[in-house]
Parts: C-alpha cells; structure tokens; sequence
C-alpha cells in the first residue's frame, strides 16, 4: 500500500495549505499507566469542535514510548476513528513516524491502513548520519506516503539540518508541507531558503512549531532571494505541542493573522499578543527546567478542564517540575484570553460521552 499526495482529497489538500490549527495529540492514561479510552476520545472530539483543521498523533507529545507498549496502533485507531465519527468537515490526520527506514515504514503502513493522510517524520534516530543518508532515508519513506518534514528542536532530541538539506528534502515530489519547530530564527530561515532554493513553495506548505514563537511565525513575510527575484513565503499554520491545550483561542488568533495579512496591516494589538502566548509557553513547556515538564504541562492543563484524569505519563519520571504548577496558576491569571476553560466546560459531558 502506498499514497501519492494527489491522491489526498482535494479539500483536505487545500485545507492544509490554506493553513489551520493542527493540535499534537496527547495520549490519555489511567493512573494505573494504561490508555483511558473514554478521555483519549474526549480529546479527540475537543478538539475538532473547537476547530482544529486536523490532528498529529504518535508524535513527542504523544509520547514516543507508545510504541514500547503495543499502543501505536490503538492509539492513531482511537483519533481516525473518533474524528470519522464526529464531524465530516475535512481534515488532515498525520501520523507520527520515528526510527530506522524499516520502522518508519512499518508505521507508515499502519498509518495508511487506518486513513491516515501524511506522515510526520522524524529524524531525531539518524542522529550522525551524513546528509545523503538522511535524503535517502526521507525518500524510502516517501515513496509510501505523503511526508511532513519535521526540523525538531536539538533540545529534545532533534539534530541541525542544514539550508541544503531542505533544499533536498523539498524536492522530494511526495513531501506535502514541513513543521519548522528548531526553536531558532536562524535554522528557520534555513528552511524557509531550502524550499525557495528547490522553487517547491506552491507545494510544500509550512506549519509553525516553534512554540517560543507561534503568532509572529504566522505574520511574518519570509522574503529570500532566488535568482533575480525575490520570494516572499509564508507559514500558514501550526502544528503544535501547545496547541493541544487552549485550542479555541489558538483557532481565532490564527484566523486574526490570516485576516491581517489579507488586509496588508499587522496591528500592534497582535502582536502584543505575540509576547503573552510565549510567556504563557514557557510556563507550560517548563522551559526554566529545559523543557523536562512539556508533556506533563500540557496534561496539568487538560486535567484541570477535566479532559484527562491526571498528568500521568508512560515514563514514570516525567512529571511537573517544581515550580511548573505555580507558573501555570500565573500565567492563566494573567491571559484568561488564551485559555478556554468556559468552552470546555459547557461541553465536556458531550465529549465524554
């Protein structure tokens, strides 16, 4: 089985390059540290009502460790499934991708078997590898399915890419778009000149990952030099380890960038609230503590609106850190706007149904 990007539905295509909220996927667990199926829906429904143009699952903020324990499958089943049933607005379900060439394509398969459209992948295992050998593991992969380039930040794990790599990896014909999340404005613009430099603009869409830097990510017009002309590109959208937490609000400030674009004026008021969605980042990604509570953050989050039952994660050690929770209380204080805890609460009892 295998899944050329013109074979996507052409809604869905043309969703993804306009550019929406893709929220991470967090995975729901028991406190006895096995999936809670009831709330990993929940999460599910949550976030295509508060409109979510799609959803990546068996990424970082699924927790890698989901394929120790048998719960890859189970897991990308639970979302596909759940997403069919809920709505039938187009949207794009990308899967998480890690490993060698021959996992990547075992999970590709899977994947693909339960529709999903793309894959998310990873190279953070290849660490070392010479860059003919990452193209060449990036085109096996594609050659199965629609890939999403992944530039993961070196903090957690990921290694530097350089502008030629993009070059390279944009001019794969089965790559669809790319999640630039280096967490550094000069490893972003070496994606943004990569994908000029292979004139692959029109058919890679970019998505913002960089957490510590979403909204202005989303305005900025990236111009580069090709030849005699100069291109201006965009990031159209995020997909994103925040946005699996205050969705609602992440959907309308996306909506507000593209409206200011259109409009040729980014005002200050937008970009005012550039600076409070990082600070409010900072607390849930842990930063002060590199970053060791980002996951259980984002459950602290979605414990507290009653979407997951605890902060629970696979590996017993990731936990808050000390501080993190009093961070949180601070800056929900002082950004109820970038919070959705009134949306949630009139439909929790439909999502946990």
């Amino acid at each position: 089985m295998a899944l050329h990007r013109e074979e996507i539905p052409a809604k869905v295509l043309a969703q993804l390059r306009q550019g929406v909220v893709i929220p991470a996927h967090p995975l729901a667990l028991t406190e006895a540290r096995q999936l809670d199926a009831r709330h990993q829906r929940a999460l599910t429904r949550y976030y295509l009502d508060a409109g979510a143009g799609g959803l990546a699952v068996g990424v970082h903020t699924t927790q890698f460790e989901i394929r120790e324990v048998g719960l890859y499958e189970p897991v990308l089943r639970s979302a596909a499934e759940t997403a069919a049933a809920w709505t039938d607005q187009p949207k794009i379900m990308i899967a998480g991708l890690i490993g060698s060439t021959e996992q990547a394509l075992r999970e590709a398969d899977v994947a693909l078997g339960l529709g999903y459209h793309a894959g998310l992948l990873s190279l953070a295992a290849h660490k070392g590898a010479d860059e003919n050998a990452l193209i060449a593991h990036c085109e096996a992969v594609a050659g199965r399915i629609p890939l999403v380039g992944f530039y993961l930040q070196p903090a957690v794990g990921g290694i530097v890419l350089s502008a030629e790599f993009w070059r390279r990896f944009a001019a794969i014909d089965n790559v669809i778009a790319i999640k630039v999340a280096p967490f550094n404005r000069y490893r972003t613009l070496d994606v943004v000149r990569g994908v000029v430099a292979a004139e692959a603009e029109h058919r890679v869409s970019l998505y913002t990952g960089n957490d510590d830097h979403i909204l202005l990510d989303l305005v900025t017009p990236f111009a580069v030099r090709r030849g005699g002309e100069t291109v201006v590109v965009r990031i159209r959208g995020g997909l994103l380890g925040h946005w699996c937490v205050w969705v609602k609000p992440a959907v309308a400030y996306l909506a507000r960038a593209h409206a200011a674009i259109s409009a040729g004026a980014v005002d200050a008021g937008l970009l005012q609230l550039d600076s409070q969605i990082t600070d409010a980042n900072g607390a849930l990604f842990d930063v002060v503590n590199d970053f060791a509570g980002v996951i259980a953050g984002c459950h602290e989050v979605l414990r507290r609106q009653g979407l997951l039952q605890g902060t629970w994660c696979l590996n017993p050690e990731e936990a808050l850190s000390p501080g993190q929770k009093e961070e949180l209380d601070r800056v929900m204080a002082d950004y109820p706007h970038l919070c959705d805890d009134g949306f949630v609460a009139d439909n929790l009892h439909r999502w946990l149904d």
